[in-house]
């Protein structure tokens, strides 16, 4: 049994986690601004906290041995015009955090095209990847090369076009370069993945793309 703080945990993928990792019977800390306890994890451990603050990352991380960095940023005219800093400044303050107080394992979601699978974006990919989130992006490459940099057991799970939907379906794992390509897959199928990782032991240092149906390649 994993002791797991999710950070991000309120919607989207982070959500997700903390219900399967809570139906697989670990303990889990559910990291939010909100402090709310994320509908369908009921034996979840609400927190209420600043990811860009020092001393709320460090008290959420009181016995903790595993963590999941799930932030995400909404869409919205910022998104297309101004610098993106959250995944950065996040990590900036996580990881030294987790030195401190002893937590080696750390899975990061970012998403594919962060780091280098952003030269396995197609030409017809890259006009909408460009004009929506490269800021975003931009930031989580900074993100993933300090969580490299960080000597922790590390996973960076870069998912496809996350999708919303009650059953996760097959996950195709693409750990060669040479294989990276965009794709959908839900984020409950995500959530699965990182569980049955961190249910397996070290974490590897791996930066796999998943996807579960892929886009076709022009």
């Amino acid at each position: 049994m994993a002791n797991i703080l999710v950070i991000g945990a309120s919607r989207g993928t982070g959500r997700e986690v903390c219900r399967a990792a809570t139906g697989r019977g670990h303990n889990v800390r559910a990291f939010s601004r909100s402090g709310t306890r994320p509908s369908g994890a009921p034996g979840a451990e609400p927190f209420k906290g600043d990811a860009l603050e020092p001393g709320d990352v460090e008290r959420a991380l009181d016995g903790i041995d595993t963590v999941v960095q799930a932030l995400g940023v909404s869409l919205s005219p910022g998104l297309l015009t101004e610098p993106v800093t959250l995944f950065s400044e996040a990590t900036r303050v996580l990881l030294p955090a987790m030195q401190a107080t002893g937590t080696n394992r750390l899975v990061a979601v970012t998403g594919f095209g962060a780091g280098d699978s952003n030269a396995a974006i197609s030409p017809l990919q890259r006009i909408p990847f460009n004009l929506v989130l490269k800021r975003a992006y931009d930031d989580k490459d900074v993100q993933e090369d300090m969580i490299i940099a960080s000597g922790l057991d590390w996973l960076i799970v870069r998912p496809g076009a996350l999708l919303s939907a009650p059953i996760a379906g097959s996950v195709t794992v693409l750990t060669n370069p040479e294989d990276w390509r965009n794709g959908f897959i839900t984020r409950t199928a995500v959530a699965d993945f990182i569980l049955d990782r961190i249910d397996a032991g070290p974490l590897g240092r791996e930066k796999p793309v998943v996807i579960s149906l892929p886009l076709p390649l022009p």
